[in-house]
């Protein structure tokens, strides 16, 4: 198979590589590198300020909020987190799940609200409410029944929301008052909760709420989550028997979802029930409620090749269509839409010609080039989107409106930005820097930046990014640090997340340090973007549908074909893989499908049956188990056990309540049925976030390396 022959280097040299150690040891610290990165970036009305939260060094978890006066460039820090917690943050049980479900493993104030004047910010803290005056300075707490969730204030600052134990209360930000506006029925929160987003909505929709303020702050749109009809699954940690297993309720494939309900519930006590046919709808995808029009809401059919946009009228809770959008495979959830321009159109995002494509009340003004990704800032003129074009790897903001789309960021990279008014910010990760820049623009000028204090890793990766196959998959090939190339045959270490969702050949420098670091370790390491992963349109996405198996497996392997075609370092006789969550699934796989080609996998966090994992998530590229058994049996692991005559090592979290170690365990038990040998480790305490201490985390990685070497015969 081809590859091109614009293959291009990102980096032309790169520094020695230090100990395994320090490098281990720091990514795990930093958090990947990620602390100290400006983020959760506001505007005020007028532009003269920004408000961000950071922490204080690249090596503090704790954030902090934090204001830049943008016509002074001063930085002002609101919020220290050390002043309010001291030592010790606690977290509630629900708290934790929230944050697993975002995959937030930073401290201190990770989320916050303001008023539209932005005079008040309000946030949690270890469970207690926290009101910042953002004009005068100054934090206090308020009294309020707690350990409090998801605080949100409403629009004219007088009122800010927040969910304790399953009811949505109101607390007056003068400390006055304190009330629940909706309370779980006879006491029973183990079924019912009000304004908070179930399991789906977080882990597989991007809607991590589940109430909003109207424009008047007068009444609060809320959802109702009832799960009684949802099965229960138990997760023990057998390192601690002492302590009792915790229950969740998990939407499997084929099985009972959580019951979503909307009411508008008035501060007069008043409560509307919002009429849409949830029976046929039931997944309540997005929510918007502004002054350009009445409050939308998007609803999709639980086979998710239907999505509609309904208006509510609040007084009634009566429902109109105002768009539908249909698919023959599926309707994809877009981050930013729907939502009203504040001229009244509506903005959705829907596959067109070959590409996402922004809409405005249903009519395509985005263009075939462009690849939508979200929406980010609706303004009277034109709306604020990120899109990829040509590279997928790269991730631009662009206006559209309505002439052509008009690029904003400029320099070759990932990119987001934030907007109000004339005042810009934008946020860039590239090849030529570590960590973020974030710029502050009042139109097209730069007039200054937010500081990103984020550590400088020690280790620079080299990254050659080809374009490999019939299929142009997009492909980074990385080598040992000052490795001459051919001075002799070096194992292969493919490292692919390889499905939906999950994109790793970008053009940005941190995508690219632990596969750096393996390089290092004596291995030429391979990153495959095959068909599914983002940026390449609805075609490319929608051709593993009922088949992502023998889909993304067929790309790892084209990919390292066409790849060692062109540089005969590779050596072919000795190739593994790795993976976590979907690439854990894709490294058995391979080792199991084409043990012709790999000869060694590691496979974290696997989903092995996908009968076990949940429902949006598996539904859409396999549809239902009892529609489709067949298509689930083709694509489960548990059946190719016995086909598996290469080293496999499996790796779990015991914790993880994402893709539970059921799937581990059903896979290592089939295994052991057919005769085959394999290795697991477990994973105590871990998550689906997987190792997080930085001792572990160091032992981990190099744990497995030592595993790759002997199972490739390189430990002689």
């Amino acid at each position: 198979m081809p590859v091109s022959s614009n293959d291009t280097t990102d980096d032309t040299v790169a520094t020695d590589p230090t100990s395994a150690t320090s490098f281990l040891r720091l990514q795990a610290r930093t958090q990947r590198f990620t602390l100290g990165t400006p983020r959760e970036i506001r505007i005020t009305p007028d532009g003269s300020r920004v408000l961000f939260l950071r922490s204080v060094s690249g090596t503090d978890p704790r954030h902090g909020l934090w204001s830049l006066d943008v016509g002074s460039g001063q930085e002002t820090q609101l919020v220290d987190p050390a002043n309010l917690l001291g030592d010790t943050e606690e977290l509630s049980v629900e708290e934790r799940a929230a944050r697993e479900r975002t995959r937030t493993q930073a401290g201190g104030v990770v989320a916050y609200t303001t008023d539209d004047e932005y005079r008040l910010a309000a946030f949690s803290l270890s469970g207690k409410l926290y009101v910042v005056d953002l004009l005068a300075g100054g934090v206090r707490e308020l009294a309020v029944t707690g350990p409090i969730m998801d605080p949100r204030l409403d629009p004219t600052g007088q009122r800010i929301g927040y969910v304790s134990d399953g009811a949505l209360r109101v607390a007056e930000v003068d400390g006055s008052g304190d009330r629940v506006l909706a309370e779980p029925e006879d006491g029973d929160t183990e079924n019912i909760a009000w304004g908070l987003a179930e399991f789906l909505a977080a882990e597989e929709m991007d809607r991590t709420r589940g109430f909003w303020w109207s424009p008047s702050g007068e009444h609060i749109l809320t959802a109702r989550t009832d799960r009684s009809a949802v099965r229960r699954w138990h997760i023990a940690d057998p390192t601690h028997p002492d302590q009792p297993a915790r229950t969740v309720a998990y939407p499997a494939a084929g099985t009972d979802n959580v019951v979503v309900s909307l009411f508008v519930l008035g501060l007069d006590g008043s409560r509307v029930a919002v009429d849409w046919d949830s029976t046929d709808l039931p997944y309540l995808t997005a929510v918007h409620w502004s002054d350009g029009g009445l409050p939308l809401l998007a609803v999709q059919a639980r086979h998710q090749r239907r999505m509609v946009v309904l208006t509510v009228d609040p007084a009634t809770g009566a429902t109109a269509v105002a768009q539908e959008l249909t698919d023959p495979h599926w309707v994809d959830v877009v981050p930013g839409v729907p939502a009203w321009t504040p001229n009244g159109r509506l903005l959705t995002v829907a596959a067109r010609d070959g590409a996402y494509q922004l809409l405005a009340d249903g009519e395509p003004v985005s263009g075939p080039s462009l690849q939508v990704r979200a929406v980010l800032d609706a303004g009277g003129d034109d709306v604020l989107v990120t899109a990829s074009a040509e590279d997928p790897g790269q991730i631009h903001v662009y206006t559209v409106g309505a002439a052509d789309p008009v690029r904003v960021s400029t320099v070759d990279g990932i990119h987001s930005a934030v907007r109000s008014g004339d005042v810009t910010v934008l946020v860039s990760w590239g090849m030529a820097h570590s960590g973020s820049t974030v710029t502050v623009y009042r139109g097209d000028r730069a007039i200054g930046e937010i500081a990103s204090l984020t550590v400088t890793p020690s280790i620079t990766p080299v990254v050659t990014r080809l374009t490999a196959g019939e299929r142009e998959l997009r492909c980074a090939l990385l080598f040992p640090t000052g490795y001459q190339r051919g001075s002799g045959k070096l194992p292969v270490l493919l490292d692919p997340y390889g499905g939906p969702h999950g994109q790793r050949v970008l053009h940005a420098r941190n995508s690219y340090l632990t596969p750096q670091w393996l390089a290092d370790q004596g291995f030429a390491v391979l990153v495959a973007d095959g068909r599914g992963t983002p940026g390449r349109g609805p075609d490319w996405d929608r051709a593993l549908a009922f088949d992502p198996a023998d889909v993304t497996l067929a790309d790892q392997v084209d990919a390292l074909q066409a790849v060692a075609a062109r540089y005969p370092d590779l050596d072919t006789d000795r190739v593994a893989i790795r993976g976590w969550s979907y690439g854990g699934y894709l490294a058995a796989l391979a080792v199991l499908r084409r043990p012709d080609v790999f000869h060694a996998a590691l496979a974290g966090a696997p989903v092995t049956d996908w009968r076990l994992y949940d429902t949006h998530y598996t539904e859409r590229y396999l549809g239902h188990p009892d529609e489709n058994p067949d298509v689930y049996e083709r694509n489960s692991l548990i059946a190719d056990a016995d086909k598996l005559s290469r080293p496999l090592l499996l790796i779990h979290g015991l914790v993880d309540d994402n893709v539970f170690v059921a799937h581990t365990l059903r896979l290592s038990s089939a295994l052991l049925a057919a005769g085959k040998q394999h290795t697991m480790l477990p994973l105590s305490g871990a998550t689906h976030m997987g190792p997080t201490d930085e001792r572990e985390s160091e032992n981990f990685m190099v744990l497995l390396v030592g595993w790759l070497k002997q199972a490739l015969g390189m430990d002689g």
